[in-house]
């Protein structure tokens, strides 16, 4: 029971983010027609909200440990809520950026919380636990795209997906304030007082190196598809706006079980083995996008990204953290300041090739990420012991 009630505060936690985070993909063409964004705009906006991210990641690998864990994640949701609230409220896009770049922020300090005290409470199955909680994750991206469409059935207005995920965000941060006061659970919240940690010594090791270069892949390919698919498909495939965030459905669904059932296949297969067939399969996912825009051709080719890319993160931070565990924080701002990296690079040179070239040409950047990511999957294997 100790277990269970910050597992499922955690859990809660990262379905709400990963219905944040795929929102914007989605909502991002009716936001430019309302906001006036020209594509090189767009561009800035994912690029600016991982540069929040990235900042994020650094204070929080560093300093997250100085607290306690729920009560600084319930803090951190508060504020969230707050912030997509005065976001949903914005009339012009250059009151949309600085407050992106703190949406990023505190996202991303969340995000290193949930790995960390995951990974703390279940080191005895530690890829297992964090593969599910990375699942519910993906869960939360499968169903974004879902409840938006039944919404835009009845309000056709951006701004209303963003408030309810502020107001789940409230309630959720009341849960999970409430919990870590908790005298049964407090224990595995609390942080250690008064330590930080460092990012030079853990880079000193070529492995750690390699780790934060397959993140910066892996994050321009998973974010390059989820936020400039729908634009990519309506735009450049000439499919309607609901029939692409349908298609990107088979995207986030293809991530739910990858990272659902990775952890099976790990009774056969080694972790390193098993990193390089799932990057193979995205890399033919993201070539199939790109060769033909029939229905069927996109819907397999985003399942098959998505069930390459779904169980990496996963597998690449846990099998860091049995490498050196009590560095956990710093390996878990480490990962998430490369797939920030990523993100920020393929949303603005995505949308700058986009300006220049169009966003059918400009979509390349995946099946490229893709590649990269293959490349550097097979080197961090190979340190493997």
């Amino acid at each position: 029971m100790s277990r269970f009630q910050p597992t499922a505060a955690i859990f809660s936690g990262f379905f709400l983010l990963g219905n944040l985070i795929i929102l914007w993909g989605m909502l991002l063409p009716d936001m430019a027609q309302s906001l006036q964004m020209a594509p090189v705009i767009s561009g800035m906006f994912f690029s600016l909200m991982s540069a929040g991210t990235i900042v994020g990641a650094v204070i929080g690998g560093k300093y997250v440990q100085k607290f306690n864990f729920l009560h600084l994640f319930a803090s951190l949701a508060l504020a969230e809520a707050v912030l997509l609230g005065l976001l949903s409220f914005v009339s012009h896009w250059q009151l949309l950026l600085p407050l992106i770049v703190l949406v990023g922020m505190t996202y991303s300090v969340m995000f290193t919380i949930g790995h960390t005290l995951i990974a703390r409470l279940y080191a005895d199955r530690r890829a297992a636990m964090m593969g599910l909680m990375d699942f519910m994750f993906s869960l939360g991206t499968l169903t974004a795209p879902l409840w938006v469409v039944v919404l835009y059935w009845y309000v056709a207005d951006w701004r209303w997906p963003v408030r309810l995920i502020a107001l789940a965000m409230v309630l959720m941060a009341a849960y999970s304030w409430r919990l870590g006061a908790h005298k049964v659970v407090q224990h595995h919240a609390a942080g250690s007082k008064g330590k930080s940690l460092s990012y030079t010594a853990v880079l000193r090791k070529p492995v750690f190196v390699i780790l934060l270069l397959a993140m910066i892949g892996y994050g321009a390919a998973e974010w390059g598809q989820g936020n400039w698919f729908v634009s990519y498909a309506v735009n450049g495939a000439g499919y309607s706006t609901e029939d692409a965030r349908l298609l990107l459905a088979w995207f986030t669904g293809g991530m739910v079980l990858s990272r659902l059932g990775f952890a099976l296949l790990l009774r056969w297969l080694s972790a390193p083995a098993l990193m390089r067939i799932l990057s193979g399969c995205a890399l033919g996912g993201a070539l199939m996008l790109i060769l033909a825009h029939s229905y069927p051709a996109l819907v397999l080719g985003n399942f098959a990204l998505g069930i390459g890319i779904g169980g990496l993160f996963p597998l690449l931070l846990s099998t860091a953290m049995d490498l050196d565990a009590d560095n956990g924080p710093v390996l878990s701002g480490l990962a998430n300041i490369g797939t920030s990296v990523g993100f920020q690079f393929a949303g603005l040179v995505t949308g700058f090739w986009a300006q220049q070239a169009g966003i059918l040409q400009a979509f390349m950047m995946v099946p490229l990420a893709c590649g990269w990511l293959l490349v550097m999957i097979w080197l961090f294997a190979a340190k493997q012991p």
